[in-house]
């Protein structure tokens, strides 16, 4: 009797698990693992920046093959302004299905300077390691076929994680669906954008043209990091940005600074302070209404970020720095508040082309991130007016010879259009059921965050189409992303893929 209770117990948990369909996505995949890293290679070997057009529809084309040999009817979404990357565009009918949902993901890349990757690594040459290179990690050649892939590996390469991996993952979520011979649950649109490192400047243009094709109920954007805990995670938007460039002005022509020191105007000085103006020693800005207009946090919100591990003081140990900014608020509260950021600055030449000189202009690039109820020319204009403040007389163009010597602090400020914040509700029940499918592809508790702390398309999205959108991210948080020796853990991009297939299945 005890036997027979035995096997009918194994029948019925083998009966089970061929009838889980996750197990049945993992068990694709595990059998697929060559083939998809070799494909991906492919996809990440051709160069993606935004001056190369050439190649950028060689990304598209390449984009719209693998689509087709999934099956899906894909084809190119035109933008009215020549020239542009396109959108690689396809539809996948459920019959039955009464909602549908559009994955997004981008093919286009941050431009790359080779000389500053690591020995051994090219930008479009995709390299293997077996771990991250800063923390031990070697450069190691594909294992034989047939023999399993190491998911702690690394692949190295621009875009391997942003946003190339969302591709992947996407795609191979379908073909994993399709291949196991199950069904989506819902009607599966499919959006490859080709400009989102650009700022998607012409996207608004595309969705306007195609905006009966683009009806959904649901975008999925799949682009970002997960947690830093390596719990996948849900995010209902993200933040604005919009850039600002100062040029500062100072004598016509370098002066040596023995001859001139303590005399003539030093641009690089007046910059420093200028921007050191700005924000406190806490990382606090100090501009003028910087923070007025800020959209609280529900307290749904308050409770998702309640929930989220903290690992501060982890990262912080491992990026190698004594103290974090902020007054005993963490990276996830902080990043729910708008902030300003110091991209660079130039000023006459450091190093061993360092020369004694005054130099004659000081620049820098400020970063300005928004979150909901900012906007972003309002937001521009408060640090115009901090400028202002600062005694500065405020230049759109070159400044002429007579403004030169009429005005002591002289300063041309150019700024971006930017982008704003979005946000979509934590209760909207369609996004509660990504949480719900997400949750299905692990044991371990799904973080969910308000805002993620980089920028996307979001609020175009919600603007011309009134679409909802949420985010979900595959790539490793330590990624490198936009900066050399960019990667994607392998076990990331396959978790990915079993990711997106869920949301896929979601009823």
């Amino acid at each position: 009797m005890k036997k027979l209770f035995a096997l009918a117990l194994l029948v019925g948990l083998g009966a089970t698990q061929a009838n889980d369909p996750m197990l049945r996505v993992r068990q694709f995949r595990q059998a697929h693992e060559h083939e998809l890293l070799t494909e991906f290679e492919q996809l990440v070997a051709i160069p993606n920046v935004a001056a190369d057009t050439a190649n950028l529809r060689r990304t598209a084309l390449f984009v719209q093959g693998m689509m087709q040999r999934r099956g899906i009817s894909a084809r190119l979404l035109a933008a009215p302004t020549p020239g542009v990357p396109p959108v690689v565009f396809g539809e996948v009918r459920t019959p039955g299905a009464t909602r549908t949902v559009i994955f997004y993901a981008h093919y286009d890349g941050q431009p790359v300077n080779p000389a500053q990757w690591r020995e051994g690594l090219q930008p479009f040459q995709p390299q293997l390691a077996t771990g991250p290179l800063d923390r031990g990690g070697q450069l190691a050649a594909r294992p034989a076929a047939g023999q399993p892939l190491n998911p702690d590996w690394r692949l190295y390469a621009r875009s391997a994680s942003d946003d190339k991996a969302g591709v992947m993952a996407i795609l191979a979520g379908y073909q994993a669906l399709a291949a196991s011979k199950l069904k989506a649950k819902v009607n599966v649109k499919f959006f490859f954008e080709g400009e989102e490192e650009r700022g998607s400047p012409h996207l608004g243009e595309i969705l306007a043209r195609h905006k009966a094709l683009l009806a959904s109920d649901l975008w999925v954007i799949c682009d970002g990091p997960v947690h830093q805990s390596g719990r996948k995670q849900v995010v209902f938007g993200a933040r604005g940005d919009v850039n600002m460039s100062l040029k500062v002005y100072g004598p016509r022509r370098p002066l040596h600074s023995g001859h001139y020191g303590n005399w003539a105007p030093n641009p690089a000085l007046a910059l420093a302070r200028l921007l050191a103006s700005m924000t406190d020693s806490t990382g606090r800005v100090r501009v003028a209404g910087f923070y007025d207009d800020v959209t609280p946090l529900s307290a749904a919100e308050k409770t998702a970020l309640a929930q989220v591990p903290n690992l501060d003081e982890t990262i912080r140990q491992e990026l190698g720095f004594a103290r974090s900014y902020g007054t005993g608020q963490s990276l996830v509260e902080l990043l729910n508040q708008p902030s300003l950021n110091i991209n660079g600055m130039q000023s006459a030449n450091v190093g061993a082309q360092a020369a004694n000189v005054i130099p004659t202009v000081a620049s820098a690039v400020l970063d300005l991130r928004l979150v909901l109820g900012n906007d972003a020319q309002r937001q521009v204009q408060k640090v115009v007016r901090h400028i202002e403040r600062q005694g500065y007389h405020v230049v759109a163009a070159e400044p002429t010879a007579a403004e030169r010597t009429q005005y002591p602090l002289l300063v041309r400020v150019n700024a971006e259009k930017g982008e704003n914040a979005q946000r979509t509700r934590l209760d909207l029940p369609i996004a509660r059921q990504v949480v719900a499918a997400v949750q299905t592809t692990t044991p371990d508790r799904i973080v969910q965050l308000p805002s993620m702390g980089g920028t996307l398309p979001l609020g175009v999205f919600e603007r011309e189409l009134g679409a909802h959108t949420v985010t979900v991210p595959v790539a490793n948080y330590d990624n490198n992303q936009h900066a050399e020796n960019e990667n994607i853990r392998l076990g990331n991009l396959w978790d990915g893929i079993e990711t997106m297939a869920a949301i896929m299945l979601m009823k």
